[in-house]
């Protein structure tokens, strides 16, 4: 009993920084001295990041990015300042992605009756949750969920949860939002593993609308994606590899250099003894669509899986233009492959704390 989605959107900050800009403000968070100024830029070099939106961007694109960006100045802002950033941006750009797949959809939001929210990267209460009932006008019964702190691959946790809740009742119509904020955590001082993260991460939101497949009435308008079946696995020994921590001044990410190598060796066995199960063999997937955490990630899937260099396309695309957006970033990379008409079956990829690897099977 797939799920099908309906109505897919994205959404992104209307101002973003490009590599140039990103690398004078790391220089300016994290290096003391010439040589780790030298290595910042090595970083960003290699990030394959070329633009990436903020929500706290102001001002003239024009102008230098401490003017574009007062947020972060001398001091590192502290927890609540940060909180109350996602409080007054995080809601808006939810609600332009689920504006968008609404649109995109038949449904309307009076058959909504379930809502899935996602994020990482902020909490208040009433949250996100609350404002896109009263902004959307959603009947004030509909079932909320929320998938918290669960990180880069909560958009297959949340896929699961929708595809749970329409196999419990096929009359159930979903709508899912993912929204992250990744730039209200940039993290000041001297940390490898920080700076590769104030290198990669960014904001975005994507929302769907999905109910049980049967249910779709003939010739109703659909993006064509179907979610088939869903998995996960915590990778042994793997607990300190990756880390996602609150501090005083914000939201801290671990991002060992060891990930890549532990995703390596362990995805392949684990990912083909999971479709065989469903009749599926590896070499028949000829579509991926997998979380770029970073070029290293991406590369380490390559070559566990033997993927050639067009079948990480996708990925490389969103992770060049938009940034890692943590959840939401899954799903811009499924909608850049159907809106590049890509058909048959497809695997979803996304790796989290724990070391957890979560996957979606999916026909496009």
């Amino acid at each position: 009993m797939p799920l099908s989605v309906l109505g897919l959107g994205t959404a992104v900050p209307t101002q973003s920084v490009n590599q140039t800009e990103s690398t004078t403000l790391s220089e300016w968070v994290s290096a003391d001295h010439p040589e780790r100024a030298s290595l910042v830029r090595r970083i960003q070099r290699r990030s394959q990041v070329e633009t990436r939106g903020s929500v706290l961007l102001t001002g003239d694109p024009q102008q230098t990015i401490h003017q574009r960006l007062p947020f972060y100045g001398v001091d590192s802002p502290n927890t609540a300042l940060r909180m109350e950033a996602f409080r007054l941006h995080a809601t808006s750009l939810a609600l332009k992605a689920c504006q968008r797949a609404l649109e995109e959809s038949p449904i309307s939001v009076q058959q909504i009756t379930h809502l899935i929210t996602i994020s990482c990267t902020g909490f208040h209460a009433p949250g996100v949750d609350c404002d896109l009932i009263d902004q959307l006008q959603l009947p004030p019964n509909v079932q909320r969920t929320h998938v918290g702190f669960m990180g880069c691959h909560a958009a297959i946790n949340g896929l699961r949860v929708a595809h749970a809740f329409v196999k419990a009742d096929p009359e159930a119509v979903v709508l899912l939002c993912a929204v992250e904020l990744c730039s209200l955590h940039l993290q000041y001082g001297w940390n490898p593993e920080h700076v590769v993260a104030n290198t990669l991460f960014a904001d975005g939101a994507a929302a769907l609308v999905a109910t049980h497949a049967e249910s779709t009435s003939p010739g109703s308008s659909s993006t064509g994606l179907l979610l088939e079946a869903s998995g996960s696995t915590v990778i042994p020994g793997t607990r300190d590899l990756m880390h996602w921590q609150i501090g005083d001044h914000g939201f801290s990410m671990g991002l060992s250099p060891k990930v890549p190598k532990a995703i390596a060796t362990t995805l392949q066995p684990w990912l083909s003894q999971w479709l065989q199960a469903r009749g599926i063999d590896l070499n028949a997937i000829q579509h991926w669509a997998i979380h770029p955490g970073g070029p290293r990630i991406l590369q380490a899937c390559a070559e566990s899986l033997t993927l050639r260099e067009d079948q990480l396309a996708h990925s490389k695309h969103i992770l060049s233009r938009y940034g890692n957006m943590s959840s939401a970033t899954i799903l811009f990379v499924l909608d850049h492959m159907r809106q590049d008409d890509c058909h048959g079956p497809c695997v979803a990829l996304a790796f989290g704390p724990g070391l957890c690897a979560e996957v979606a099977l999916m026909t496009l």
